[in-house]
């Protein structure tokens, strides 16, 4: 297969072709868009067998090598080998729970969660770009639980990169709490926003909207904006469907399809799997589950995509999935309209407007063409999922990945293996876990330290204002 440059434009149109490394340092594009490949690139058959044999780092680097074309493939390989150097031999284990469902797990790195599997490799490519510019990048995100104690452990002490992590205010478990406030390297900054994670989304976009304050200050962005993020969450879609085929007859191998369950909150995960999809993994359906906050779930049954307000969203036991604002559906949404910035701008247009977009005449495609379909699961489902799974199999299960299964089983197709990607420990929701299963779950020395040690945060009322004048302060320049 020949290697062939990937450059990336913005889904709203104002952005000349870029490199994938200016992608990772941008975030939000400067037109206010998301980066997105011009051209997805593709993987045939034959590629896809001759990857059959390479251990999880080795096929990162040949995944991401299509992506990163301006990086030098001996240097993806150092990247992604120290990306997953503390990561189980088997960096990302399948195991069957039964009735048809195998869990993919992603939750084998430093911060118990699948945010981990590419938010270690974008520690590496970050230094990497960095240093080769001599520059350095003031990381500005926004976090519901798990993207923020990822990032924060995958940047830690890194000399040219400064992290400042906004999270809702009460809304994040015990643990996720703990694993981010209780850092107290100089480098990371935690601010605790009185709201909910739309909230701190919106300030995140808004400060990055703003470019003279972006370039003035050096802001980037580590969200699922992220294109760097999307590419290399993509890899793990390539790797479960080569384990699960380890197992078929070599010569019924090619074409054959597997279905995706994911928890869903921000889009972004499932948006990995959908470009997957796109360059050749035979993906049959991409299924989405959400929780209460089923803005996501209404769009892809309806076709009506009705954002809520922070006052309509709901803390749930699944919270890094309470969002009802998915940033990474504006990607999709590009897809949608052919690629057409006009199209896409209409779309955000009609939501400024109306608070809503009607696009249930499309709504056919999202099945038939782009193989995604959708369900809803609830606390109440939450805890008869984990009490079933565990009866069943004795496998604990976290809430995210509960609402993954009850969807999954929702839709169970003969003969195409039902994946359900794990979303993280259960050890992170321990609360949840004892009020399905009766179980008390024990901590290691090292994560009962964690839970006592002290905690480093800076309350912060919603206001932009406030957010500005404390970077202002604390950035790298």
């Amino acid at each position: 297969m020949t290697r062939t440059d990937v450059r990336y434009v913005s889904t709203r149109g104002g952005m000349a072709p870029q490199p994938f490394s200016e992608t990772l340092l941008e975030g939000l594009a400067p037109d206010g868009g998301l980066a997105v490949p011009a051209q997805l690139p593709s993987v045939d058959a034959e590629t896809l067998e001759g990857w059959r044999a390479l251990t999880y780092p080795q096929l990162a680097a040949e995944v991401l090598g299509l992506f990163a074309t301006d990086i030098p493939r001996e240097d993806l390989a150092r990247m992604t080998a120290a990306a997953y150097a503390d990561f189980p031999d088997e960096v990302v284990p399948l195991r069957s729970i039964g009735g048809g469902i195998t869990l993919v797990g992603l939750s084998e790195g430093p911060t118990l969660a699948f945010k981990d599997m590419a938010m270690q490799f974008l520690g590496q490519a970050l230094s990497h770009v960095l240093e080769r510019k001599d520059q350095v990048l003031n990381i500005v995100g926004a976090t519901s639980g798990d993207t923020g104690s990822a990032a924060e452990h995958a940047l830690r002490g890194k000399e040219r990169v400064s992290v400042f992590m906004l999270s809702p205010q009460g809304r994040m478990s015990p643990f996720q709490r703990a694993q981010m406030y209780s850092l107290d390297d100089a480098n990371v900054h935690n601010i605790a926003v009185a709201g909910v994670f739309d909230d701190c989304q919106n300030l995140v976009k808004r400060l990055s909207g703003d470019l003279d304050f972006k370039h003035a200050h050096r802001l980037g962005a580590v969200n699922s904006i992220n294109l760097g993020r999307i590419a290399a969450q993509a890899v793990y879609y390539f790797w479960a469907w080569l384990r699960v085929t380890d197992a078929v007859e070599p010569e019924f191998r090619r074409g054959f399809e597997v279905s995706f369950a994911v928890p869903s909150g921000n889009f972004g995960n499932i948006l990995s799997g959908f470009y997957a999809k796109g360059m050749g993994v035979p993906i049959r359906r991409l299924v989405l589950a959400a929780n209460e906050n089923n803005v996501l779930d209404e769009f892809f049954r309806t076709g009506v995509y009705r954002p809520r307000s922070a006052a309509d969203t709901y803390a749930t036991s699944s919270p890094s999935m309470d969002i009802s604002k998915a940033s990474n559906l504006e990607r999709f949404i590009h897809e949608l309209v052919g690629r057409d910035p006009r199209r896409v701008a209409d779309f955000f247009r009609a939501i400024d407007e109306q608070g809503f977009v009607d696009l249930s005449a499309e709504q056919p495609r999202f099945d038939a063409e782009f193989g995604i379909v959708s369900g809803t699961s609830t606390h109440a489902d939450r805890l008869a999922t984990i009490r079933a799974v565990h009866e069943a199999s004795g496998e604990l299960i976290d809430p995210h990945t509960a609402d993954g299964v009850k969807v999954a089983r929702d839709h169970l197709e003969p003969d195409v293996p039902m994946l359900v990607l794990e979303t993280a420990k259960p050890q992170k929701f321990a609360e949840t876990i004892r009020e399905a299963t009766g179980i008390e779950l024990e901590l290691s020395p090292e994560l009962r330290g964690m839970l006592d040690a002290p905690q480093h945060v800076t309350e912060m009322v919603d206001d932009e204002q406030a957010l500005r004048e404390f970077i202002a302060a604390h950035a790298l320049h």
